[in-house]
């Protein structure tokens, strides 16, 4: 039974990441998500219901439309396959549970962020404000009926809205701090986000997330000024590496918080 579970939610995470590549495409530019139905970019066919199947339309037609010929980007096969994998690790890691909804939710969000800044280099306002807003009536309600996730750190308060809201201030601060004194330091988009993730995961999660955010954004770029790949004045999207984080603290949270405190915290 586990194993049908898991193919569902296989099947269901591939459609969901078949949705996300229609946000990630035509938010940015102003577009409605839900008309017109899809259609190639390049010939505007419309497409059938078998050539939009996620994942498999894409392996069977080899990369290109049916109609003229023109690639299909491959962010459109990774990024269903790779919600598809994501689903079926929720499904497994939280059960069939209202925590999993909730985390799968922000996890759809967290992956269009990602796209959009990547590929535009914004994090829209339409999704951020919203986002926002559903952050905290969540954890409110939470905290009136007595639900919190399970792997939420607590700061000794035992409300969820609690905790967000220390989270939030926390992730708005540490990345205020260095758009207000280091030109060029921070956007305001990555500053909202990072307010954002801190509603999020909640106080104290919302350090080891900014922790990851940074560490693995300032590797990167690293690497890819060694390698010359870009220049000191080119600017890298830091949204990829807060979403990123954002979703490997809401699995494993309370770990990297136990890591953080026993391995960085003494050497500070």
């Amino acid at each position: 039974m586990t194993g049908l579970w898991l193919a569902l939610f296989f099947l269901l995470g591939a459609t969901v990441g078949s949705f996300i590549n229609v946000v990630a495409d035509r938010l940015p530019e102003g577009k409605s998500i839900i008309s017109p139905p899809s259609h190639c970019p390049g010939c505007q066919q419309g497409l059938s219901a078998k050539d939009v199947i996620p994942i498999f339309s894409y392996l069977w037609l080899k990369g290109r439309c049916r109609y003229c010929g023109i690639t299909i980007p491959r962010r459109l096969f990774w990024v269903e396959l790779g919600t598809a994998i994501l689903f079926a690790f929720l499904y497994g890691h939280y059960g069939l549970n209202w925590e999993l909804a909730i985390v799968a939710f922000y996890c759809c969000l967290f992956i269009v962020l990602l796209l959009i800044d990547l590929e535009h280099n914004i994090l829209p306002n339409k999704i951020v404000y919203p986002a926002v807003i559903f952050a905290i009536v969540i954890a409110a309600l939470g905290s009136i009926f007595g639900f919190e996730p399970r792997d939420i750190a607590d700061t000794g308060f035992r409300l969820w809205i609690v905790d967000a809201t220390i989270g939030g201030g926390i992730g708005f601060g540490l990345l205020l701090l260095p758009a207000l004194f280091y030109r060029g330091g921070m956007g305001w988009g990555d500053i909202k986000l990072a307010a954002l993730i801190g509603l999020v995961t909640g106080f104290p999660l919302v350090l080891p997330a900014m922790f990851l955010a940074i560490v693995s954004g300032g590797l990167t770029a690293a690497i890819l000024l060694l390698l010359k790949l870009k220049n000191r004045k080119d600017a890298i999207p830091f949204g990829p590496f807060l979403s990123l984080a954002a979703m490997a603290t809401l699995f494993w949270g309370s770990n990297l918080l136990n890591w953080l405190s026993e391995n960085v915290a003494p050497t500070l």
